[in-house]
């Protein structure tokens, strides 16, 4: 399976998420708690000239109402994951996360 695609049902699958949504359109309507994600970088090991390993960086960012959410929690517990930075925008708290797969 894709390693997004793989990473889109992990998401999919923490529980009390409304909404997951890889890239979303501007008229996208998210119900929340939501994460959305979306590519950011890579990361690469090169040995004897050649890319030896390659990672692909999602940026997830939960959204949720309540800042005592405990899905960012869940999100940090995955594997790759590494937050990155929290903000809040009208009543709405952004948990930022780096995740490679």
């Amino acid at each position: 399976m894709d390693p997004r695609l793989r990473l889109h049902n992990v998401l999919k699958a923490i529980n009390g998420v409304e909404t997951v949504c890889f890239q979303p359109k501007s008229s996208t309507v998210l119900k929340y708690p939501a994460i959305v994600y979306q590519r950011d970088n890579s990361y690469s090991v090169y040995a004897n000239n050649k890319m030896y390993l390659r990672w692909k960086r999602y940026q997830v960012t939960v959204i949720d109402r309540n800042p005592d959410s405990i899905i960012p929690d869940q999100v940090e517990k995955l594997t790759s994951a590494r937050f990155e930075r929290s903000y809040a925008i009208d009543g709405l708290n952004h948990y930022v996360f780096n995740v490679f797969v």
